[in-house]
């Protein structure tokens, strides 16, 4: 029944798997924190002129994968299939470029929306860990974001990691080399598919991004970038490697990569490791330095990732790696008879002070209330019964050491420290 299932390439995350994700994000927000990146926050949709001018009229993106759609005011817009875009637009409409440069912002847990086939780690709802600099012109910054996400998800346990970097080269370099590969491809063209052939016109660059398994094999001896690289292109690609080689980083020089968006320039890269699946790329970005200046501002150079968040999971599942499971609550108080009142207070008094408390609320019996609590995880039970009451206190029990205390209520908090440290 439609009414109760997830739209297809969706996914809920129930309350027993949120954890996973929580941990996540705390890595990457300590590991996009450590490296001065503040959080941004951008709308889940943006008008579609947007994605129009800064993805890509080419790209598969923009041609088969938008979800567009006219709202009630007859306005296009779109879902966010991609977070740089936004995340410009908003650098410009808030005048970020007049703070102190560079500007270094991340996004996070950040919902990213294709019309594709699902696949691995990469649902038509996926989210995104991303990070965008803008007014920072130097190969250090380019290093920075690609040292940033390798160390984390080494740190984090994903392994086979390798990083592989290519040059697309600038506007004053990248006319001859598409004239090479025009050349090139001229013979080829009717063996392309159908999206290469109107890309051979417009755009060929994409016709290398292409998957389609004909058309690689077209492409596999087509001429690299590398060669037609303009000498300020060529020193930022050096520049590169020589950061990542002080960093003691293993990486590759990837010709073929040129990602599946228009406005990378320069530096592009991706972080690509090996599993039983065949490679699956974790992590992918690059240099866009046209793209403020594309979408209406002065120009000004900028470079960023993003990282998929289910796909990082996904990872972490397949190494075997069990992310640490939080303890749900350090006391169950449990109750006799009528002493809800006390329980209830009790509770209030225990998350007041900042302890993970729970209590009853099913009207279950003494023993169903202990058989919960154990359910649950609970470190430790608090029961009230008439003698209890009657003293002001609960009797305390950790329920793996199976110590007892009989405890004020007015200590309750600091007995519940005391005795789950001693756990």
């Amino acid at each position: 029944m439609m009414l109760t299932q997830a739209p297809r390439g969706t996914r809920d995350v129930a309350p027993a798997d949120s954890y996973r994700w929580q941990y996540l994000e705390d890595r990457m927000r300590k590991a996009a924190a450590a490296a001065g990146y503040r959080e941004i926050r951008t709308p889940v949709f943006e008008h579609t002129e947007l994605f129009l001018r800064g993805v890509g009229d080419t790209t598969d993106i923009v041609q088969k994968e938008m979800y567009t759609f006219k709202d009630k005011g007859d306005r296009s817009i779109t879902l966010k299939p991609e977070g740089t875009a936004g995340a410009v637009r908003a650098f410009l409409e808030h005048n970020l470029y007049a703070d102190a440069l560079p500007c270094k912002m991340y996004y996070l847990n950040a919902p990213i929306f294709r019309y594709e086939a699902p696949q691995s780690g990469r649902l038509r709802e996926h989210h995104q860990f991303g990070l965008e600099c803008f007014g920072a012109p130097d190969a250090t910054t380019d290093a920075e974001l690609i040292l940033l996400a390798y160390r984390l998800l080494s740190s984090l346990g994903v392994s086979n990691l390798s990083v592989n970097i290519n040059s697309i080269g600038c506007p004053k370099c990248r006319p001859l080399y598409h004239q090479k590969l025009k050349t090139f491809l001229a013979g080829k063209v009717d063996s392309l598919c159908a999206d290469c052939r109107n890309r051979f016109e417009r755009n060929p660059l994409r016709v290398l991004d292409c998957k389609v398994p004909s058309c690689q094999e077209q492409v596999k001896d087509a001429p690299s970038m590398l060669d037609c690289l303009c000498e300020e292109c060529a020193a930022h690609f050096e520049k590169l490697q020589q950061c990542l080689t002080l960093a003691g980083i293993p990486f590759r020089v990837n010709s073929r990569i040129v990602r599946g968006l228009d406005y990378y320039t320069k530096t592009v890269f991706e972080l690509i490791t090996t599993t039983e699946q065949g490679n699956l790329t974790v992590c992918g970005g690059g240099r866009y330095d046209n793209l403020v200046e594309q979408l209406g501002g002065d120009p000004l150079p900028a470079v960023g990732f993003g990282m998929g968040l289910e796909r990082v999971l996904m990872l972490l599942d397949g190494e075997g790696i069990e992310i640490p499971r939080p303890r749900l609550c350090d006391v169950f108080v449990t109750y006799m008879g009528d002493h809800w009142t006390e329980a209830f207070s009790l509770v209030e008094t225990l998350r007041a002070a900042g302890v993970s408390a729970d209590m009853d609320h099913m009207g279950r019996s003494l023993k169903a209330q202990f058989k919960y609590a154990n359910k649950i995880g609970a470190a430790l039970t608090a029961t009230i019964g008439d003698e209890e009451a009657a003293a002001g206190a609960a009797k305390m029990k950790n329920m793996e050491t199976r110590e007892e205390r009989l405890v004020p209520f007015a200590e309750a908090a600091k007995a519940v420290r005391e005795m789950t440290e001693a756990k």
